[in-house]
């Protein structure tokens, strides 16, 4: 298939020395072959990414959300870990197992030497350090041995259930926004389409996290706090979210009414975190990813598309995830505060206050698992995203 610009992707055509099209074919970009694409595309029609629909592209997201949240939860959990104690969170409380020193495979004898009966018969009480996290390691290990190994997908639920919308509105949204401005930029204002990415990304992401965001508020609650009752069902997302209304709760309605907007505190955070991180993120996984198809030529396939946009989007992921770290840790904060004092506070204050109580290296706390994180999820999210994108346009 051989077709106009509008045809095509535009991080494939748009910029790029060699267009490539969904079955392999490789055209210059020069004014004469673009003459030509654009003449034969009148007798030669197919389905285009432009021609993809909303639920399309959805669905393509979608599934690229589910396994993400799955594989990297993990890492989420230790960054959040690590956040919420730097945030004051306690995790001190009685060792239902052996104490283990993290840095050794044997038994750290110091722990039951050092150890403390509060009351006859009762457990004994471990000393602060094993119940203190050291880093993302040291977190996925206590983790395992004090709480089980599934605690480390706590908060899977809520992931899935904010990743599938998110990422169902932010994909698509992206690409349409991109899409449409790129035309308008190529035939109005060329010197404006190397920022296209940057503002249709920032927008993009602005709606999905408005959208979802109370499901984003769970999430954080979900796995910032330790459980505490031995055999208790974890609270889901929306016990979760009540937990967070009730304490705020009036017999005043209209008072009630307001007291919702609780359920989007650290919003600003977010948003001073997901739309710079979107900027960021876009605006370097595109050119990395149109250079290497350039690498590819004509072996561009689906495998090409899978590595080229992966490559791009584990890079992109993990320089927006690093630039971006003292805004993560301020959303974190907000998102386990009190409500009460949540309504109070604002991300300035925030970050003032993380300032305050650690300096530089509170600020970019839990940087090690976040980009660990961000890397393979955007990675994972954009790769399979095009590719499933890519099996549509063969199906049709």
């Amino acid at each position: 298939m051989v077709g106009s610009r509008q045809n095509l992707p535009s991080w494939i055509s748009a910029a790029a020395a060699n267009r490539v099209d969904f079955e392999g074919n490789v055209s210059s970009m020069s004014e004469t072959k673009l003459k030509e694409g654009s003449s034969s595309s009148s007798s030669s029609k197919g389905l285009s990414d432009v021609d993809l629909g909303f639920g399309e592209r959805a669905f393509s997201a979608a599934g690229a959300a589910v396994l993400s949240a799955i594989l990297v939860n993990p890492l989420d959990v230790a960054k959040i870990r690590l956040q919420a104690q730097a945030a004051g969170v306690p995790y001190q409380g009685l060792c239902r197992i052996a104490c283990f020193d993290t840095n050794t495979m044997l038994p750290d004898w110091r722990c039951s030497t050092l150890s403390t009966r509060s009351v006859v018969g009762s457990e004994p009480v471990c000393p602060p350090e094993c119940n203190q996290y050291k880093g993302a390691m040291d977190v996925l290990y206590k983790v395992i041995r004090q709480e089980g190994f599934t605690r480390l997908w706590r908060g899977t639920s809520a992931s899935i259930v904010l990743a599938v919308p998110t990422v169902g509105i932010y994909l698509p949204c992206y690409d349409i926004f991109r899409n449409l401005m790129d035309d308008f930029t190529t035939r109005s204002a060329p010197y404006l389409t190397p920022y296209v990415p940057l503002v249709a990304g920032s927008v993009a992401r602005s709606l999905a996290c408005v959208s979802c965001y109370p499901i984003e508020l769970a999430r954080t609650r979900m796995q910032a706090f330790k459980e505490t009752q031995t055999g208790a069902k974890p609270a889901g997302v929306w016990k979760t979210l009540l937990g967070v209304i009730d304490p705020v709760k009036s017999t005043n309605l209209l008072k009630n009414l307001q007291s919702y907007r609780v359920l989007w505190t650290g919003l600003g955070a977010q948003l001073a975190r997901d739309v710079p991180f979107s900027a960021i993120c876009w605006s370097t996984l595109e050119p990395i990813r149109r250079r290497i198809l350039e690498l590819a030529g004509d072996q561009a396939s689906a495998a090409s598309i899978l590595g080229a946009n992966f490559s791009a989007g584990f890079v992109a992921g993990s320089l927006a995830a690093a630039a971006t770290c003292p805004l993560d840790v301020a959303k974190t904060r907000r998102q386990i505060e009190d409500p009460a004092r949540a309504l109070k506070m604002n991300t300035r204050k925030t970050l003032l206050e993380i300032w305050r109580d650690g300096g530089m290296k509170g600020l970019f706390t839990g940087i090690g698992p976040r980009v660990g994180r961000a890397g393979p999820s955007v990675g994972i999210v954009i790769s399979f995203y095009e590719v499933v994108k890519y099996a549509l346009h063969q199906r049709h």
